[in-house]
């Protein structure tokens, strides 16, 4: 049978009125073609992910995680369609606009399969999960039983400036602000828990957060075994594999409160550290 080419968009384009919010500097835009294939849709996170061609100037072929300008779009593309769009990458952000989609194959039973993704809720007991810190160090769950924990996911590779690198700079506005606060700040623990975990060695670990001037008393970097890693990533809901040296990712931030339940959940990199900043600071937390 002849597969049916469908373009199911001619040209996709956002009005210029609807920016992506920031309250950062976006700095100076630089723009840049972009094709491939979309190997996942999360409609969660209104992203998707795009094995594509290498882009001169500026990235190899390989497959990453895009915001869409026009998140309405991620309703119309599947798993499979072949995606041109421009690339704009502005400071610390990065999106697809001028998005142009064909379908090749229609597969009904995969749309919307990313989205069968068990999450926890508000309240849940968060799990005793055992890691390893960057001094190499085992490290609990439990031991941080009184304390607020603020967890998120990264992996020190990560080529993209909205992904981790946004992460550990939030934590690190965090921490920041919590440094004012010392009673607040010492009932407080960052952890930044890594999806690559062959590379992101205990010393890989040590040398971010030292680039990135983290408190080791108050905020870890943890990696662990590849079942230790799993276990963590998928009780909060977080979907990603490996390509390469890549790992691809959807984002996920928790806050757990001081008797180990789900306070606070985040999906995505929208969230601001003044979010999390306000949780912290209710009575009781």
């Amino acid at each position: 049978m002849r597969k049916a080419r469908v373009r199911l968009v001619a040209a996709m384009m956002l009005l210029a009125v609807s920016a992506i919010p920031s309250c950062r500097p976006q700095g100076p835009q630089q723009r840049y073609e972009l094709r491939g294939k979309v190997v996942m849709v999360d409609k969660r996170d209104q992203t998707v992910t795009v094995a594509h061609d290498a882009i001169p100037g500026y990235m190899d072929a390989m497959t990453m995680p895009f915001k869409l300008k026009d998140a309405r779009l991620v309703r119309d593309i599947a798993e499979g369609d072949r995606l041109q769009a421009t690339l704009v990458v502005a400071g610390l952000r990065s999106w697809l606009e001028d998005v142009v989609v064909t379908r090749e194959t229609a597969d009904p039973s995969d749309l919307g399969k990313s989205s069968n993704w068990t999450e926890p809720k508000q309240g849940d007991e968060v799990p005793d999960f055992t890691l390893l810190n960057q001094d190499g160090k085992r490290l609990r769950f439990r031991d941080y039983q009184g304390s607020e924990i603020v967890v998120t996911f990264i992996y020190t590779r990560c080529p993209l400036p909205d992904y981790c690198p946004l992460m550990t700079d939030n934590f690190a506005e965090i921490q920041t602000a919590l440094n004012s606060e010392p009673e607040k700040y010492v009932k407080t623990h960052l952890l930044s828990i890594t999806l690559d975990p062959e590379y992101d060695s205990p010393k890989v670990l040590s040398e971010y957060a030292a680039a990135h001037s983290a408190d080791r008393n108050n905020w870890d970097f943890a990696t662990g075994t590849k079942d230790e890693i799993k276990k963590v990533a998928t009780y909060f809901g977080l979907q990603y594999w490996t390509e390469g040296d890549q790992v691809i990712h959807s984002l996920r931030t928790a806050i757990v409160g001081p008797d180990r339940r789900l306070v606070k959940f985040f999906r995505g990199n929208e969230w601001k550290p003044g979010e999390i900043l306000r949780e912290l600071r209710k009575d009781g937390g």
